[in-house]
């Protein structure tokens, strides 16, 4: 029996990968701070975790807590970290500590304790503008926003001189264009997980997720994803809150895809020291996923655009998944409607909290919107 740790395992992803490594037999451990921001007051165990998993109350940052949660450890996947881009602007200490520093203590240990396999939690905000082609065909890594330009309301990339670009899907072989804190942390976290794997020979994996959705998501954490959100505030009878003009294209895969995927980079030879793409494959706007979700949740209120832009987010970014499938074997088999409508079961009858009020207005002083 293959024993694996996952660090942050009893958060929203590290749960479904914990339910998914059971079933193929694994003994699996998860070492998880409990966040307040995440999981509520109290530091109690999910209900959701399920009762074969062991779990160790800890924080990644201590190394007596890390070097405990890797005796005996077979494979780690490290999906600790905090959590959202406009937050990540404001507590810029608190997620360089927790996802660098903490990534940091994780490796130390692991050099005086090798596995055979680290899978590290990635993030598709470390692409910036994902990739756009010009009206010729041509190809776009370099597509940015002007702060003119979005101070008038016109909100998308040019190319190098000015030139229209239209989006496309996103590879792994697109330059990262690191736009928040929050993605810079991410790619730290995946470069230094790569590089110090290849060093001591722990076959490591990156798994750039894209926009992870589904039960177990803390629907009231105001800086976790966009489906959650706008969860909390359809079930609080309010205007689902969308910046810009909603037409950004995000591609939003579903939490059980994700967990498949990660499992599969557990075994595969060929996935070591390679960084791959989790997605659906699909794009879709921020508008559109706010009317979808009001009439799976039976709630039609039509969404709040504010016309601002949020510093460190990026206009479109969507995912070309063929490396994954052709490496690892990914195939996404959840649709957006079936996800929705799941979620939507697994919220009915539960308390919802909406701090996004309050998490605008924190931005807005700060200088964070524009």
């Amino acid at each position: 029996m293959k024993k694996v740790l996952i660090t942050g395992g009893a958060g929203f992803i590290g749960s479904h990968l914990a339910d998914e490594l059971l079933k193929k037999g694994c003994h699996v451990r998860a070492l998880d701070c409990l966040s307040e921001q995440v999981h509520g007051p109290g530091r109690h165990r999910p209900e959701y975790l399920s009762a074969d998993v062991e779990l160790l109350t800890g924080d990644v940052r201590d190394p007596a807590a890390v070097k405990k949660a890797l005796e005996g450890v077979d494979a780690v996947y490290h999906f600790a970290a905090a959590v959202g881009v406009g937050q990540s602007m404001y507590e810029i200490e608190n997620y360089v500590d927790v996802n660098c520093r903490g990534t940091a203590v994780l490796l130390e240990a692991l050099v005086q304790e090798p596995v055979e396999r680290l899978v590290v939690a990635s993030s598709m905000s470390i692409y910036g503008e994902g990739r756009c082609r010009t009206r010729e065909g041509i190809v776009c890594d370099t597509a940015a926003r002007d702060l003119e330009e979005l101070r008038n309301g016109r909100w998308e990339p040019r190319g190098e001189n000015g030139e229209a670009v239209f989006p496309v899907p996103t590879p792994e072989s697109k330059p990262p264009s690191i736009a928040s804190v929050y993605a810079l942390t991410k790619y730290d976290q995946e470069k230094v997980c790569l590089v110090a794997g290849r060093a001591y020979n722990i076959p490591t994996v990156a798994m750039r997720f894209f926009n992870v959705y589904g039960p177990r998501q803390a629907s009231s954490n105001p800086y976790t994803g966009v489906l959650a959100i706008f969860s909390a505030r359809l079930l609080n009878g309010k205007a689902p809150l969308i910046y810009e003009d909603g037409l950004q294209k995000r591609d939003f895969v579903n939490v059980r895809d994700v967990a498949a995927a990660c499992s599969l980079a557990l075994e595969c030879e060929e996935a070591a020291y390679s960084a791959f793409n989790v997605g659906s494959g699909q794009s879709c706007s921020i508008l559109e996923i706010a009317g979808r979700m009001g009439r799976v949740f039976c709630k039609e209120i039509a969404p709040e655009i504010n016309g601002k832009y949020r510093v460190g987010d990026i206009r479109h970014c969507f995912a070309d998944i063929s490396l994954a499938k052709k490496v690892l074997g990914y195939e996404p088999r959840v649709t957006l409607e079936e996800g929705l409508v799941e979620l939507a079961g697994w919220l009915e009858g539960r308390v919802a909290f909406d701090r996004v009020a309050e998490a605008s207005r924190e931005l807005s002083g700060r200088g964070l919107t524009i």
